[in-house]
């Protein structure tokens, strides 16, 4: 990671917290300097106000970043469906019962973030360091926010990051058979032709993350690990996670629910 990512700071004041971000996840930190303003290595972590993945040179795209605040973050919450969306009945969310969940593979934390508005208490795991300071960066500046938001205060309240960092199938083979109400997978699926392209502000994030090459190893702890089911989200048309077929899924235009059942949730 040394030689293809590095942390700049966006002014002096930054310069501190920026120099210790390097030294926590053990890559240059080239102090005050614009990303634009560089040519190697190809991404940085950009740290101001928040903190962000940016690919370097004067024609990158934009960056990436966590937000739970703004953005389509606040328009899914406002306007996205409620109950009536398909994660919330892929996770088995009822009137009256919000199951906690354990987001096993968080990402940028997106569908983490609408359980937890939608009334789950949702524990991320992320495995990659840079990853994982983009989920904290973004839990810091939502709890900041949630201080004016009483909405915002109440998801912020079950919206967390396991501090152990440890891989999602070591911690889940860690855990007591059947102690997690529901887990959540949505490994990294590789892309295929024109329909799997990203937008240009992710490339850098795919390039950082990569494909999941591991996740059919997920599979197993995870449905040891919960009560009553497994989630898997897919890409429509992709095989079933470790060949295994689900219970029921839940198919839209672009991608699906595979859902591994155990107990029936309450009713």
């Amino acid at each position: 990671m040394k030689d293809t990512l590095a942390v700049v700071a966006s002014s002096d004041a930054c310069l501190s917290a920026a120099r210790a971000l390097a030294v926590q996840l053990d890559i240059p930190c080239l102090d005050c300097v614009s990303p634009e303003e560089i040519d190697a290595p190809a991404q940085v972590l950009y740290l101001g106000a928040q903190l962000e993945l940016c690919a370097t040179g004067r024609k990158a795209p934009g960056p990436v970043f966590v937000d739970f605040v703004g953005g389509s973050a606040a328009h899914r919450r406002k306007f996205g469906g409620g109950k009536g969306q398909q994660i919330a009945k892929a996770v088995g969310i009822r009137s009256g019962f919000y199951p906690r969940v354990i987001d096993a593979t968080a990402g940028l934390g997106r569908d983490a973030f609408v359980l937890a508005s939608l009334g789950c208490e949702v524990l991320m795991l992320e495995r990659n360091p840079v990853v994982r300071a983009l989920l904290e960066d973004g839990l810091r500046r939502l709890r900041e926010a949630a201080q004016g938001d009483a909405e915002l205060a109440a998801i912020a309240g079950r919206l967390s990051l396991e501090q152990t960092a440890l891989p999602a199938v070591e911690w889940l083979f860690r855990q007591a058979p059947e102690s997690q109400p529901v887990v959540y997978l949505d490994p990294m699926f590789p892309g295929r032709g024109k329909s799997a392209r990203v937008k240009k502000e992710m490339a850098a994030f795919h390039l950082l993350v990569g494909s999941d090459a591991d996740a059919d190893a997920l599979l197993e702890p995870a449905f040891a690990a919960c009560y009553y089911r497994t989630v898997v989200k897919r890409p429509r048309n992709a095989p079933f996670l470790a060949d295994r077929k689900p219970s029921l899924s839940f198919e839209g235009k672009s991608g699906r629910f595979d859902i591994h059942t155990k107990h029936g949730v309450p009713g």
